[in-house]
């Protein structure tokens, strides 16, 4: 399913999509052949805007997943490996930013500085590292005490090289699984605040086509049935990709 939803993502806007701010039929056109998932009140293409959204969903959950990943490594490895009061003044520091209503800022940051993505994706990837770099903690605890990190200490590596060497990559696994995570919560924050009209008004998204077909719900089924089942789809998939990566045994190798 993921795969599926990247692909569409990539190469979708090029290849399937035209332009999904362009009439291109009657308004209210039911699913035909001719036009497979309907058009709007102002006679858009909803396939087109559906894979428009899928592209932008994507980049924005991807992001904020690989911006969660490298805050969660840095702030984990250092606190685990360093403890003492670095280690307190960095998980105190994540639990001010874990107890943060994401939703609520995220609303606040683009009405305060505009409705663009660059906000939007900044201030989700400011607030989702907190769950990652717990767990990186917790695996450099005890990885750190291995056989093959007190080998590498003995033979005069500094501390620098043996967390990015020797501890780090033990714990990039569950690190990777519990960032994998902050995509589907990503895409589900962007199409909350686009439904709501708070979305970057220059691209579509799943939110903005819910936020069209919201008036229509009776009289238009397929304004929202084809968004809102597209959202689930990728939300599920990422979601059932991140279990499956949790799941997986991390292996211990010594002398890596």
């Amino acid at each position: 399913m993921t795969v599926a939803f990247a692909l569409l993502a990539l190469v979708g806007p090029t290849v399937l999509g035209g332009d999904p701010f362009v009439a291109t039929a009657a308004p209210f056109t039911p699913p035909s052949a001719g036009v497979p998932f309907g058009s709007d009140d102002l006679g858009r293409d909803v396939w087109t805007g559906v894979v428009h959204g899928a592209s932008l969903s994507l980049t924005v959950g991807l992001t904020v997943a690989l911006a969660s990943l490298l805050l969660g490594l840095v702030t984990g490895g250092v606190a685990g490996y360093a403890g003492g009061w670095l280690d307190d003044v960095l998980m105190r520091a994540a639990e001010v930013v874990q107890v943060l209503p994401r939703f609520f800022l995220a609303l606040t940051v683009v009405a305060l500085f505009g409705a663009s993505l660059v906000n939007l994706t900044l201030v989700l990837a400011l607030t989702s590292w907190t769950v990652v770099a717990r767990v990186v903690r917790a695996s450099v605890l005890a990885v750190k005490e291995e056989v093959h990190v007190d080998a590498a200490r003995a033979l005069g590596g500094s501390d620098l090289r043996i967390l990015v060497r020797h501890v780090l990559p033990l714990a990039l696994g569950p690190a990777v699984a519990y960032a994998a995570l902050q995509v589907g919560n990503a895409m589900l924050v962007e199409a909350g605040l686009s439904f709501l009209g708070f979305g970057d008004p220059t691209r579509v998204s799943w939110g903005y086509l819910l936020n069209v077909a919201q008036p229509y719900v009776h009289r238009a089924w397929w304004l929202s049935a084809f968004p809102g089942v597209a959202l689930a789809l990728a939300v599920l998939g990422v979601n059932l990709l991140a279990d499956g990566l949790r799941g997986m045994k991390p292996t211990h190798g010594v002398g890596h």
